[in-house]
């Protein structure tokens, strides 16, 4: 009798944990499906491209930036009031770059007053920690100089090599970026590189405008690189996302879609090619604009949506970022940029050069006393140097584990 009570028991309890996990199941998925609906606006066409991304062209004023409760009435700027004026002394060299395209662009262009973006699947929800986390970073990815004061303790599962500038006030950045296909070992790391602008504190209050490219198999659901944007006002804690994948980001091309494939891509030894970006404070609007190479200017991010960049940026910085997981306690294998390390030099390294800021005065201009950083040289490392034909530059990456970072 026991024996049978026992048996009845444990199957009622299996009974209860099997229903408790379909209701789950079935909440992950109905909540999902609600999401989908919010990030996918009806189209008015569709491109398939080549890598099996689905590129929806959505009307620009439908885009998912206008579910935001302060753009509800906003009046889309079509264009920026200003750009920023190039000093004499600026250098601009296409020397051994060479063309670079999107990849869903072989299949059909979106028409005018549309926007291209990139369709998100249920997979891709699916992969992240939670559905209302999909398409954020981490807390605390930042990478923070030894000069910085800070509350904000270092991300030890994130790594850079960057260089940086501090002690001013900056209102925009501007580099063009080598670009590689970095391998990744575990599909929860990444390796991107990029950009930042940075203001307020490295506390809970920080702003963060980003743009670069990156392989993120755990956002994307493949390998391939591809072109990005970032937002944060309070540390990527509540607010900001990648790309559109949040409302906030106001798009007006409709050549580049945010999150889509770039190619061709460099070969080791081989042909080099990069993508200049440009990040500006727009003096009059007060908006944060973008343009990707010299012919895109892609839109902007209101100013309601940051507060110390409401007014300038405190520190910028440009280079690469890796997810460490340490499996099993060893380094990870994910490769930074080239996967080499900056002493290879062109054509075997990866680079930013060109880079420079934007002033108080709307000028792009070369930094002064630019500093570098990086938390373990062994693993991933950068070189700065300044030349007539790429003024100032740095090569960056790594293999990340090898016998000098077990």
């Amino acid at each position: 009798m026991a024996t049978r009570l026992t048996f009845s028991l444990l199957m009622a309890t299996l009974a209860l944990l099997w229903l408790s996990c379909g209701r789950a199941a079935a909440r992950q998925r109905s909540e999902a499906q609600r999401h989908l609906k919010r990030l996918n606006k009806p189209p008015v066409k569709t491109i398939t491209s080549p890598d099996g991304d689905i590129i929806d062209c959505v009307h620009v004023s439908h885009q998912p930036a206008f579910d935001h409760p302060f753009l509800k009435n906003h009046t889309v700027q079509v264009r920026p009031a200003f750009y920023p004026e190039r000093t004499a002394n600026k250098v601009e060299s296409h020397k051994n770059s060479l063309s670079i395209a999107q990849l869903w662009h072989r299949n059909g262009r979106c028409p005018e007053n549309t926007v291209p973006i990139r369709r998100t699947k249920r997979d891709d929800l699916l992969r992240a920690s939670s559905v209302k986390r999909y398409g954020r970073k981490k807390h605390k990815s930042i990478p923070m100089p030894l000069t910085v004061d800070s509350d904000l303790p270092n991300e030890s599962g994130h790594q850079h090599a960057i260089a940086y500038v501090e002690g001013d006030r900056y209102y925009g950045a501007k580099a063009t970026i080598n670009v590689w296909q970095p391998k990744i070992q575990q599909t929860n790391e990444f390796s991107l590189s990029q950009l930042w602008i940075l203001g307020g504190s490295f506390g809970e209050d920080l702003n963060s405008i980003e743009a670069g490219w990156q392989v993120s198999p755990d956002l994307y659901g493949d390998n391939h690189t591809r072109l990005f944007t970032y937002w944060t006002s309070d540390a990527y804690q509540a607010t900001g996302c990648y790309n559109l994948l949040c409302a906030g980001f106001i798009q007006i091309s409709n050549e580049i879609a945010m999150g889509a494939s770039i190619f061709p891509l460099s070969d080791y030894g081989g042909s080099q090619y990069d993508i200049s970006i440009l990040v500006w404070k727009d003096p009059q609007e007060g908006h944060w604009w973008i343009q990707f190479g010299n012919d895109y200017v892609l839109g902007y991010w209101p100013s309601f949506l940051f507060s110390y960049l409401t007014d300038s940026a405190a520190m910028i910085q440009w280079g690469g970022e890796v997810v460490n997981s340490e499996l099993e306690g060893a380094h990870t294998s994910t490769e930074m940029g080239s996967g080499h390390f900056p002493e290879e030099g062109f054509g075997k390294a990866s680079y930013f050069r060109n880079i420079q800021i934007v002033d108080g005065s709307n000028n792009l201009r070369t930094p002064k006393e630019v500093g570098t950083f990086t938390e373990q040289s062994s693993c991933y490392d950068v070189q700065n140097g300044n030349n007539d034909d790429w003024g100032h530059y740095i090569y960056y990456g790594g293999p990340g584990r090898n016998t000098g970072c077990p």
